[in-house]
């Protein structure tokens, strides 16, 4: 079982090298959020449900994140110092697997002049080897059923298409 006191970031900052060149990975900032927010709503999906025009409810959730440390939030950037790339990790005990860790993987996204050049695959490998280093037993992510092209990315790298998940939308209160 992973204890709190490994729940820091460990292997950051760090470059990940690819064939359209070499970039920076590090833990997110607060001054990263607009970059993160233009990613996030860079599709049909993510246009539809968040709204850029509103930071204060995304600068909440960036704090809360940042001081907890079960979550690693983090960026990519190209060799032009623009932010390209983010994901976020969430670490999990769990009772389930003999008390085993496991990693979520959420909100993967890399800028659409990016894609296709290696980036995406070279940050969750860096993610799988981030998990295995902080002794998790199992990284697991989810997919909306409409990303295709995710689904075959994900595929690729080696994970399974191994559950059926359920969501329920809640009104906050």
């Amino acid at each position: 079982m992973v204890s709190p006191a490994t729940l820091v970031p460990m292997s950051l900052p760090t470059t990940l090298t690819v064939p359209s060149g070499d970039f920076a990975l590090r833990r997110a900032t607060e001054a990263d959020l607009p970059a993160i927010i233009g990613l996030l709503t860079d599709d049909p999906l993510g246009a539809a449900r968040d709204d850029p025009s509103r930071l204060a409810p995304y600068r909440a959730a960036f704090t809360a994140i940042d001081a907890d440390r079960s979550q690693l939030l983090v960026v990519a950037f190209s060799p032009a110092q623009a932010l390209v790339g983010v994901f976020q990790l969430t670490f999990i005990p769990g009772l389930s697997r003999g008390g085993a860790t496991r990693v979520q993987i959420e909100s993967v996204r890399v800028h659409t002049d990016q894609r296709g050049g290696g980036l995406g695959a070279a940050m969750m490998r860096w993610a799988v080897a981030e998990a295995s280093a902080r002794g998790c037993a199992l990284v697991q992510l989810t997919s909306d059923r409409s990303r295709a092209d995710a689904h075959r990315f994900y595929r690729r790298l080696g994970f399974v298409d191994s559950h059926l998940g359920y969501k329920l939308a809640v009104t906050p209160r």
